[in-house]
Parts: structure tokens; C-alpha cells; sequence
């Protein structure tokens, strides 16, 4: 179990961000959230997470444009990134390929199951 470990859950989908705030909760981690790229950098830096989940398809600022921003920040390049996304497989090729991206710690495909996400992010942080 978590010992306050702190996860930042990036999503646009307010259910979404319930829905893994929850679980992340209830298995003993301090959530925050943030609901687009922009805010998810600035939280990155000003809470300094153990760990964030991050979608893709977000209005504001994409989460490829925050990924690339976190990991290119000194501030944000060590915090394990865990992509949470409804988006195809294609998009995992692309992000694969793509030179100016390191392919983030994991990579989940909505619906998410939870027992998954869970061993993922004990691995990960735990």
C-alpha cells in the first residue's frame, strides 16, 4: 500500500478523475488533479508527485504536449508517467517513434482495469 504517496491524475472527464482519485484514495495514496496539459505542468512542479496519470485527448493543452513538457522540465523529468487514455494503439506507435518523446513508464488504454493500474503504480513508486 501507499504510505501518502502523492498521485497526480491529469483527465478532462471530471467522472475519470473521480473514478481514479478513488481508487488511488482508497488504496492509501494523497491525490491531486488537474483537468488539462497546462495545469498539469504547473501542479507537476508546484506539488512534485510521486506519480501522474495522464490522458491524451484533452481540450486546452494535449497530454503529448504535456508529456513532452514534463519530461523535458529538470523540475518534472523524474516523476513517473503513467498514460491513461481512450485513444488507440496508434497513438502508441506514434509516441514510440516520436524522437523528441521518451515513452512514458506505462501506458493503460481506457476502460481501465483497476487491479492493473493498481500493480502498476505499487511497481512503480511502492
Amino acid at each position: 500500500m501507499g504510505d501518502s504517496k502523492k498521485i497526480l491524475v491529469v483527465d478532462d472527464e471530471p467522472d475519470m478523475v473521480t473514478w481514479l482519485m478513488t481508487i488511488f484514495e482508497d488504496n492509501g495514496y494523497d491525490t491531486i488533479s488537474a483537468e488539462n496539459g497546462i495545469e498539469a505542468f504547473d501542479k507537476a512542479k508546484s506539488e512534485q508527485p510521486d506519480l501522474i496519470t495522464l490522458d491524451i485527448s484533452m481540450d486546452q493543452e494535449s497530454g503529448l504536449k504535456a508529456l513532452r513538457n514534463l519530461q523535458e522540465s529538470e523540475e518534472t523529468s523524474n516523476i513517473p508517467i503513467i498514460i491513461v487514455t481512450g485513444v488507440s494503439v496508434d497513438l502508441k506507435r506514434f509516441i514510440e517513434r516520436n524522437k523528441k518523446l521518451k515513452f512514458p513508464e506505462a501506458f493503460l488504454e481506457k476502460p481501465i482495469d483497476k487491479d492493473e493500474l493498481l500493480d502498476t503504480v505499487a511497481k512503480l513508486i511502492d
